[in-house]
């Protein structure tokens, strides 16, 4: 039997107002194509190709646009077919996500940070609550500060991680990538005290640090790393003098990694960064002491083309300069030796090897840890690879 025609007209009515006008969906189409656009044009057709496919997926654009980039762009060894099914069943994001190995926080990221597969990034409960602190102000910036945040994680930790994301956020132009590896190596090596690299840090990385302090702090640990490949463990056999006694002066040999670095330490001098240039003898360092107390340190070496050995430097606490009647001393010292018998010959640069047991020593917890062995830091001692970090 035929409805009333009122009823009829109530159907219609009630079947208009549920529809999207023409204008609404012409909206939301040009609200995703504005979302689409911001992807990274390498990769916005693959993108598109999947939001085209579904309405769900489309809809990613606005919710989680980190996701449907994971989608479109899988990183290497993740098969997206699953995840991309169960949000074209409308399965709840947090599940796709993890199916997609994607941290929840990534949410919060504009499609513009999305230039290359998304690497797997830190998701302790911990990180989660501090990474939100810390998020990129500028769209500009969101592809830096997502790449920091995978490889200080990935090479540190996840605290490091969090440390890196703040940093940046701070300052951009401070954070240096260049040194990006040197600090994530001090800061890892700052968490592990039984080890040798832990051993030779003067200051540990800690989360209140600022850039420029941690920076500084991981150089002067790249100093003492270095020092002790260019020496290694055993101590200089030929220190060019004999030590003695000169006028109520005593000279002492600094003939190893631990008296050069006590005696940088209480002469508060550079003396660590001489390793390079000892390792090719092309100098001796002494510390003169006067009833036990240091006051100051000497360094012998070729002047000018002078084949035999001269007194180069000798300063106080700090580098302050020395009494006339010291320099006295040191000279006549010196010249209790026959100079004409000292080998001096000088190695060419660059040629002279890194000490293989310090440096197997120094990385092999990190190696063991990481689960392999870095191009960049790899088994064989390497000038290169050092001077690199």
């Amino acid at each position: 039997m035929p409805r009333p025609v009122g009823a009829r007209l109530r159907t219609c009515v009630m079947t208009l107002n549920v529809l999207p006008a023409p204008c609404q969906v012409a909206g939301r189409s040009d609200l995703l194509e504005r979302r689409l656009r911001r992807y990274h044009q390498r990769f916005e057709d693959a993108v598109r190709a999947l939001a085209a496919r579904h309405p769900r997926l489309a809809d990613l654009a606005a919710s989680f646009p980190a996701l449907l980039f994971a989608l479109a762009v899988p990183r290497t060894r993740l098969d997206p077919a699953r995840a991309t099914a169960c949000v074209v069943d409308g399965a709840p994001l947090a599940q796709v996500a993890a199916l997609a190995g994607l941290p929840l926080w990534l949410r919060k990221l504009p499609p513009e940070a999305f230039v290359r597969p998304i690497p797997r990034l830190p998701d302790g409960e911990l990180f989660r609550r501090q990474i939100a602190n810390h998020l990129p102000r500028s769209p500009k910036l969101a592809p830096i500060w997502l790449q920091l945040v995978a490889e200080t994680a990935e090479l540190a930790h996840e605290p490091m991680a969090a440390w890196i994301a703040r940093e940046y956020v701070r300052s951009p132009r401070r954070v240096q990538t260049a040194r990006l590896r040197l600090i994530c190596l001090w800061a890892w090596f700052s968490s592990q005290p039984v080890t040798f690299g832990h051993d030779v840090i003067e200051r540990p990385w800690a989360p209140d640090l600022r850039i420029d302090a941690a920076r500084s702090a991981a150089e002067d640990w790249r100093t003492m790393v270095a020092l002790h490949a260019d020496l290694g463990r055993l101590p200089i056999t030929d220190m060019w003098l004999r030590p003695g006694r000169m006028a109520g002066y005593e000279f002492v040999p600094l003939d190893s990694t631990s008296a050069i670095t006590a005696e940088a330490k209480a002469m508060r001098n550079c003396l660590r960064s001489y390793g390079y240039n000892l390792a090719h003898n092309r100098s001796r360092l002494w510390s003169v002491r006067k009833d036990g107390e240091r006051v100051a340190t000497l360094r012998i070496a070729c002047r000018f083309r002078d084949p035999l050995p001269s007194l180069v430097e000798l300063k106080g606490p700090g580098n302050v300069d020395v009494s006339r009647e010291l320099w006295w001393a040191a000279r006549q010292w010196l010249h209790k030796h026959d100079l004409s018998q000292i080998d001096m010959t000088q190695h060419a640069w660059e040629t002279a090897p890194l000490d293989r047991n310090s440096w197997v020593s120094l990385w092999r917890p990190y190696w063991l840890a990481k689960r392999r062995i870095p191009d960049w830091l790899p088994m064989a001692p390497s000038r290169e690879a050092l001077e690199a970090l």
